[in-house]
């Protein structure tokens, strides 16, 4: 019988355990909801992570006017309410705990930025505290002043070590400031780059870590325009460029295009034109590859270049060791203990380091060599386009699936299959359930958002109903 080493030697063995048995648990869960046709070698989802998760009914409401907008029309009637949207969010990230032990989370409403900076950094700490690695959503047209409210106390103190940020700039967008109605992607270059120069004076004055992504809708307007929007942005310090092609979701008031004209190898195809590379998205599969593309990979100088070779069997190998020894590590974990981690999997696997070099010198062969390496320091850089469905196709998938139900129609089981294997959920604990983000928009935000305009009224109703 084996004995269980206690005191601080036990605390350090646990600690310094690679994989939580936690984890390990959520991964299968996981892995058993999928629907068999993404389980394959390359689903992250089960392997290598659960899903990324997102806040609803905290802020719903935005100060910009955008078309098209995935908010129903009683968003903007809402209050934003920093109490409301720290309980909430604590409530939600809860239960999201009990399903996995850490994730990414997405601290997503409305304009992230319309919550007062000690609400938002109370919230970014409510979210951390139960494991989630928070990435905060806002159209970046906010001054360096509320970033240095953010992550600087009261007292004149630093109190947050990181953050992450995910700013959607486009010419779909209404009311930025001194930009309000723009034609060309071209013409918010200077934007992009004053909202990365914000972050970049965060990590050198203020010695906040700090990742920055770029989120893009795209339309049949802009949707060619992609190639001198990356071409202008891409080397501004975003580590992630995500394309969003618009769908009838929302509020219909702001529809103004054929957004089914969107062909998703067409928007590809124009990612890849603007990222000067060739971007692979089936070596690593998230969730269901109609909803999902995704490349992972760096640039040295001009050159883009894939993590993992999806022609080469050694990287292949490569992937399926990572999904075998490191599926479920919390790489957003203390530097230290993500050290002392990956150290215990090298000395139970020692084969793995030989892996690991051969792939390095693989991969900086592909970039250039060494001496290039070394002289152009390489920026991680990912690639997304995330596609939404459309309310009208939503709906009835998810009724039949909520009697558990596949429907006999081909159109409409595929958007079954599609909800089946999301990637993106958003928590219900009242409810006892997780719902994927087309559900959440296309089918429940409206009354949703409608209860909430009763809960949190603007104060000129509030007026109005007084009198």
């Amino acid at each position: 019988m084996s004995r269980q080493v206690v005191g601080p030697l036990g605390w350090l063995v646990e600690a310094t355990r690679p994989v939580s048995p936690a984890a390990r648990r959520a991964l299968e869960r996981r892995w058993q909801e999928l629907p068999e046709h993404v389980r394959t070698p390359a689903q992250t989802l089960g392997q290598f992570g659960v899903e990324c998760e997102g806040t609803h009914g905290v802020f719903p409401r935005c100060n910009f006017t955008c078309t098209p907008c995935y908010h129903s029309a009683d968003a903007n009637r809402v209050r934003v309410d920093g109490a409301h949207t720290v309980a909430e969010v604590e409530a939600q990230m809860a239960y999201l705990a009990r399903r996995a032990p850490h994730a990414h989370a997405q601290l997503i409403g409305g304009e992230v930025t319309l919550l007062d900076p000690d609400d938002h950094a109370t919230t970014l700490a409510v979210m951390r505290r139960h494991g989630r690695e928070p990435m905060s959503f806002s159209h970046g047209d906010v001054d360096f002043d509320y970033l240095n409210r953010l992550v600087t106390g009261p007292d004149g103190r630093r109190r947050l070590r990181r953050v992450s940020f995910a700013v959607h700039i486009d010419t779909t967008m209404r009311g930025r400031r001194g930009l309000r109605r723009v034609a060309r992607e071209a013409d918010l270059t200077a934007e992009r780059a004053r909202v990365a120069a914000m972050f970049a004076r965060l990590r050198t004055e203020r010695g906040v870590r700090t990742l920055l992504a770029h989120n893009v809708t795209v339309t049949p307007e802009n949707v060619d325009q992609i190639p001198e929007l990356l071409a202008g942005a891409r080397g501004l310090g975003y580590g992630m460029f995500s394309f969003q092609p618009a769908a009838f979701v929302g509020d219909e008031r702001r529809w103004r295009s054929d957004y089914s004209a969107l062909d998703p190898d067409r928007i590809w195809e124009r990612i890849e034109e603007g990222a000067g590379a060739r971007l692979p998205y089936r070596v690593l599969q998230v969730g269901d590859l109609r909803c999902n593309r995704t490349a992972w990979g760096f640039y040295t100088g001009d050159r883009w270049v894939s993590l993992l070779d999806e022609d080469d069997p050694r990287d292949l190998a490569v992937r399926d060791a990572l999904f075998t020894y490191l599926g479920g590590f919390h790489f957003s974990a203390p530097a230290p203990l993500v050290a002392l981690r990956l150290t215990r999997v090298a000395l139970a696997h020692p084969r793995l380091v030989g892996t690991a070099l051969a792939w390095a010198r693989r991969t900086v062969r592909r970039a250039g060599g060494w001496r290039r390496v070394l002289a152009e320091r390489p920026r991680l850089t990912t690639f997304v386009m995330h596609r939404f469905m459309d309310a009208s196709e939503v709906a009835p998938a998810w009724a039949l699936l909520e009697s558990g139900q596949m429907s006999p129609d081909p159109d409409v089981r595929a958007v079954q299959e599609r909800l089946s294997a999301c990637s993106y959920l958003m928590a219900h604990p009242e409810d006892g359930r997780c719902v994927p983000a087309c559900v959440q928009h296309g089918v429940l935000d409206p009354a949703e958002n409608a209860a909430l305009a009763e809960l949190l009224p603007l104060p000129r109703r509030r007026a109005a109903s007084a009198t």
